[in-house]
């Protein structure tokens, strides 16, 4: 793929789901992990309609959409992992926040060079699946090292939304959470860090289906119980968070 393309498989417009505001989103192609309970499985399956588009036609696009960017809006880049694509996506970030745009990256803090798109970033969204090395490359593919160095240096220096999907049997238990904990709590303090917890669904279920893929979470739901519990053990660690 020439470095000035970027690739997606799904554009449109929402309200403050992937970042602040109207968003003009792209969801761009391809991912290095391969998260079981992935809600886009479209973003690497081997049929998926991609659209391929020049820095240049993506950026005119988005400035185009100018008047749409209402109540604190601008565009956001998810996936799949929109760092694969990661000269072509500064490239393009750089473009757009001369212009003043408002920017969301939302990742898995996989990419080596993430901090070099910090100063075009406005809005960075992270997730962090499982605080085991080892259990992380088990589960998604790849160890978790640089994705916990992000992190911490998104932390240490701007706004991050921190977001950990909780699957049953994936990572809850106490152990898991125990990680979790002892991770944030190395972090600086940071009031503009805000950890979400994601309680589990099956909204990507259907596309691995339709893909020919096998959806191989079970049980997968995490009791309203359990979640309850988890969330007071962060409360107790001093750690906030919003759950969803």
């Amino acid at each position: 793929m020439p470095q000035n393309q970027i690739k997606y498989f799904q554009k449109g417009f929402n309200f403050s789901q992937d970042g602040p505001g109207n968003r003009l989103v792209y969801h761009l192609y391809g991912c290095n992990f391969r998260c079981p309970w992935c809600a886009n499985p479209e973003c690497f399956a081997a049929d998926t309609k991609v659209t391929a588009q020049t820095v240049e036609e993506v950026a005119n696009e988005i400035l185009r959409s100018r008047p749409m960017f209402f109540s604190g809006g601008g565009v956001t880049f998810t996936g799949g992992e929109p760092t694969l694509q990661f000269e072509a996506l500064k490239e393009l970030l750089i473009i757009i926040k001369e212009q003043n745009i408002h920017t969301a990256i939302e990742c898995n803090a996989s990419h080596p060079r993430l901090c070099e798109l910090f100063p075009y970033i406005d809005h960075l969204m992270m997730d962090l699946k499982h605080p085991s090395d080892a259990a992380h490359k088990a589960i998604v593919g790849m160890g978790n090292q640089t994705v916990l160095d992000n992190i911490a240096a998104a932390a240490s220096t701007r706004q991050l939304a921190l977001r950990i999907p909780l699957v049953n049997g994936y990572n809850t238990d106490d152990a898991c959470i125990d990680g979790f904990i002892g991770f944030l709590s190395t972090l600086p303090q940071n009031p503009l860090l805000t950890v979400e917890l994601i309680s589990y669904h099956e909204y990507g279920k259907v596309k691995w289906q339709k893909h020919g893929m096998e959806y191989t979470v079970q049980n997968g739901f995490v009791p309203p119980a359990r979640l309850a519990e988890i969330r007071e053990r962060f409360r107790q660690a001093g750690i906030s968070t919003i759950q969803t």
